[in-house]
């Protein structure tokens, strides 16, 4: 028996490509709930999600993490700064699964997390976006996304090959979920697109969409605002914000410090793999070891 079900480019993105203004509008306004209809957030906000307790990381002489000690709050924008070679990303690194460390511990909300795969680190919470892009180009955007919510399918091999309900049932709703998340970050008109088709400011916000579709308890976002022009960065803290108020836990590294201040609840400085500083926007700015770091102030002028 043939099938007939449309292929997910040729049904929902058509269809939304195709809509006026005003019939994408009342049509988002159906699928909102789609974005994250079952995202498990276990702990209440303001309540510690996430915990890197003395991480130190080791590779053969060169310490990059030394007794690394943070926490995040759920339902917080929390910023990890410093200047190049401070141990930024291999703090992140550390916390999706990348790197094992050599000593302490990654806990979310109270699990350690030292044993496991990126895979399931994933499934239990954590995505990531990377400094450079990393998207499927020869995908459309939409079919970007959907491999995001892939994460949450429960449709077993079998279930897949054999074409079960489940399966097309996990399959639309993915695919329902995907376009509310491209509208969510602002690209939903180019859902069709290849990837490699996309200007750059709207790669960058399909990466954070994947992310978002795999139902994360924090996301990590690495670098977002790279090789942006300032209106574009103002975009990105209202996305920010954006996806902070729809229930979601943020971690950022970011070089760009107006960015920084300008979105971000309370940042960690690292300098040589250490931890200087960890306050808010206006107690980071003031500190002196901070500027000490960002400035080559000497030691005993920071003091």
């Amino acid at each position: 028996m043939s099938d007939t079900r449309p292929e997910p480019e040729e049904g929902l993105a058509a269809e939304v490509r195709d809509m006026t203004e005003e019939e994408r509008a009342e049509h988002f306004a159906q699928v909102t709930e789609a974005v994250a209809p079952d995202r498990e957030i276990g702990v209440p906000v303001g309540d510690t999600l996430l915990e890197v307790a003395d991480v130190s990381l080791r590779f053969g002489g060169l310490l990059a993490l030394d007794s690394v000690s943070f926490d995040l709050k759920r339902g917080e924008i929390l910023g990890l700064i410093g200047p190049n070679g401070a141990g930024k990303t291999t703090c992140f690194n550390v916390i999706t699964g990348v790197y094992r460390p050599t000593a302490g511990e990654v806990r979310l909300e109270g699990r350690g997390l030292g044993r496991l795969k990126r895979h399931a680190i994933t499934r239990h919470g954590i995505a990531r976006t990377f400094q450079n892009i990393r998207l499927f180009d020869e995908m459309t955007a939409l079919e970007n996304v959907v491999v995001g919510t892939d994460a949450r399918h429960r449709t077993s091999v079998v279930g897949a090959l054999c074409r079960l309900p489940r399966h097309w049932r996990e399959e639309r709703e993915g695919v329902e979920r995907a376009m509310a998340l491209l509208e969510f970050v602002g690209i939903a008109d180019r859902a069709a697109d290849r990837a490699k088709n996309l200007p750059y400011g709207y790669q960058r916000r399909l990466e954070i969409a994947r992310a978002l579709a795999t139902e994360p308890k924090l996301l990590c976002l690495d670098e977002p605002a790279a090789g942006f022009n300032p209106a574009e960065k103002d975009g990105l803290m209202s996305l920010i914000r954006k996806i902070r108020d729809d229930g979601y836990t943020v971690l950022l590294i970011e070089h760009d410090m107006r960015v920084v201040m300008g979105v971000t609840d309370r940042i960690v400085v690292l300098e040589f793999g250490k931890k200087i500083a960890d306050g808010t926007p206006a107690h980071v700015r003031e500190d002196p070891a901070v500027i000490a770091a960002y400035l080559g102030v000497p030691d005993d002028g920071a003091a």
